[in-house]
């Protein structure tokens, strides 16, 4: 898993029919001090997440062990929400500081 930040959303309404009612974010990956990586990735989501949340992303064939989503073609997949990370004794993000 890595954690990603969400940046926006993508709709595509022609897509592979396993596809169809699946919500897709635009994700960019963050490093251990929490500033943005400079890759995007597509990613699936099956939490509910919205734009700049925290989330975890699982990637590759971890994306697809949901069931259901065996015959899906589905590289990254938002699997939770973060409401906090820590490290080293120091807050890196807080949920609840972002919502204020």
């Amino acid at each position: 898993m890595q954690i990603a930040k969400v940046c926006g959303t993508v709709v595509s309404t022609q897509k592979e029919e396993s596809l169809r009612g699946v919500k897709f974010l635009l994700v960019q990956f963050l490093d251990q001090d929490g500033q943005p990586l400079p890759d995007y990735e597509v990613a699936a989501d099956s939490v509910g997440a919205g734009v700049d949340e925290w989330v975890l992303v699982s990637r590759g064939s971890a994306a697809r062990q949901l069931p259901g989503g065996e015959a899906r073609p589905i590289d990254a997949l938002v699997i939770g929400i973060i409401d906090t990370v820590s490290v080293e004794n120091r807050r890196l993000y807080s949920k609840r500081d972002q919502d204020r």
